[in-house]
C-alpha cells in the first residue's frame, strides 16, 4: 500500500481501519453499481447492505486520514476558530452537549447538533434533510465557506502535498468535502450490548432492558419509527416539538414546501443515544427520561402531527425499563477513530 511520504498514516490509518472492521486498499478497484464496498466489514449488529458510499467518493487510506486532519483543524474556518470536533466531540457521542454550537462569530446555530456517529447508513443529512449528501456538509456550515477554505488550507504545505496525492489537484472545496465525507464514513458503532444480546449472548441485556426492547418493539411502539440496523427509518416526522412557539421551525417543509411536512424532522439514530443529549432538533429535552415523558403525551398537538404520535399511557417502571434498554444501544467506536491525529504544520 503507497501512502506517499508526508503520510505517517500507513502506521496510523491501517490499524484505524482494522480496528473499525472496514478493510481498504489505497488502490482498490473500482465500486459497485450501488456505491458499496465490495469488502466492508463492519461492527457486530451493523451490516454492509445498507451502507452507502457514492462511486464518485471510494474510500482510500489517505482519503481518510485528510479527512481526519481536517475534521480536527481549526485553521480552514473563517476565523481559525471553529472546527467539525467542536460540535461533534467524539467524548459525546459525536454530538454537542450544549443545546445549540456556536458559529465562528459565537452566535448560536438554529438547531440542535446531532450526532454523526452510522452515517455510512445515511443518504440525505441534517434535521430537515437540507443536504443531499454528506459531500454537501461543507457548503453549509456556519463557520466557514468554500473561499475560505480554499485561502486557508491552499496556504499550508503539508495540506498542498496531500491534495496532490490524493485528488491529483491543489487544495479544493470539493476535496475537503469529500475527504471530510470518507472520514465521517468509518464513525461507526456496533457491538452494544444490544447486539450481543441479538447475536445470542443472553446475559448482555440486563432483565430491565429486555423488558425495555419489548416495550420498544411492541406497547410503546418506537421500533416504527426508529427502525433497522441503526434504529432510524431514515423519514421525517412532527411530533410537535416547538410547534406550540409562536414562529416554530417548520423542519422538512422549508425544504420540500409540502405542507404534509410542516414541522416534521428527521428520525434520530438511536445508536449511543444516551450519550447525546439533549434530544430533539431544538435540544429542549435534556434527558431519555424527558423524551419518554415526551412521547408518553402523545407529542403537542398541532394540525401536522404525525399519526404515529399518540399517548402511549406507560407506566412510571415502563418508562425506566425503556431507558434502560436506550442505554443498551451504547456501542464501540475504534479508539483510532476518535483520537485526534498529528496535523500538518
Amino acid at each position: 500500500m503507497e501512502c506517499g511520504k508526508s503520510l505517517q498514516t500507513c502506521r496510523i490509518i491501517l490499524p484505524l481501519l482494522v480496528a473499525a472492521g472496514i478493510v481498504l486498499m489505497e488502490d482498490m478497484p473500482p465500486l459497485g453499481a450501488q456505491g458499496t464496498l465490495d469488502t466492508l466489514q463492519l461492527p457486530l449488529g451493523l451490516s454492509a447492505r445498507f451502507a452507502s458510499i457514492p462511486p464518485e467518493n471510494p474510500l482510500t487510506a489517505a482519503k481518510i486520514a485528510l479527512g481526519q486532519q481536517l475534521f480536527w483543524d481549526r485553521r480552514w474556518s473563517k476565523t481559525g476558530t471553529v472546527a467539525c470536533v467542536d460540535c461533534h466531540r467524539p467524548d459525546h457521542a459525536w454530538s454537542d452537549p450544549r443545546q445549540f454550537s456556536l458559529d465562528h462569530a459565537g452566535q448560536p446555530t438554529a438547531r440542535h447538533t446531532s450526532t454523526i456517529i452510522n452515517r455510512l447508513f445515511s443518504e440525505v443529512q441534517g434535521w430537515s434533510g437540507h443536504r443531499p449528501s454528506i459531500e454537501a456538509l461543507l457548503y453549509q456550515l456556519p463557520f466557514t465557506s468554500p473561499e475560505a477554505v480554499v485561502q486557508n488550507l491552499g496556504a499550508i504545505k503539508g495540506y498542498q502535498e496531500q491534495f496532490q496525492r490524493v485528488f491529483g489537484t491543489d487544495v479544493t472545496a470539493e476535496g475537503v468535502a469529500q475527504a471530510l465525507a470518507a472520514y465521517t464514513r468509518t464513525i461507526l458503532s456496533g457491538n452494544a450490548p444490544y447486539d450481543r444480546f441479538r447475536a445470542g449472548d443472553r446475559q448482555a441485556l440486563s432483565e430491565a432492558a429486555q423488558r425495555g426492547l419489548a416495550l420498544f418493539e411492541g406497547k410503546a411502539r418506537c421500533s416504527r419509527c426508529h427502525s433497522g440496523v441503526n434504529f432510524t427509518d431514515e423519514d421525517y416526522h412532527n411530533l410537535g416539538v416547538g410547534m406550540d412557539k409562536e414562529h416554530p421551525d417548520l423542519g422538512r417543509y422549508t425544504v420540500t414546501q409540502y405542507e404534509a411536512d410542516r414541522g416534521a424532522f428527521k428520525t434520530p439514530t438511536l445508536r449511543d443515544v444516551a450519550r447525546s443529549w439533549p434530544y430533539m432538533h431544538d435540544g429542549s429535552l435534556a434527558t431519555l427520561e424527558h423524551v419518554m415523558d415526551f412521547y408518553d403525551t402523545g407529542g403537542h398537538a398541532n394540525p401536522w402531527l404525525s399519526p404515529q404520535s399518540r399517548p402511549l399511557h406507560l407506566t412510571a417502571a415502563e418508562r425506566a425499563d425503556l431507558v434502560t434498554f436506550l442505554h443498551a444501544l451504547s456501542g464501540e467506536i475504534a479508539a483510532e477513530v476518535s483520537s485526534p491525529p498529528q496535523l500538518p504544520p
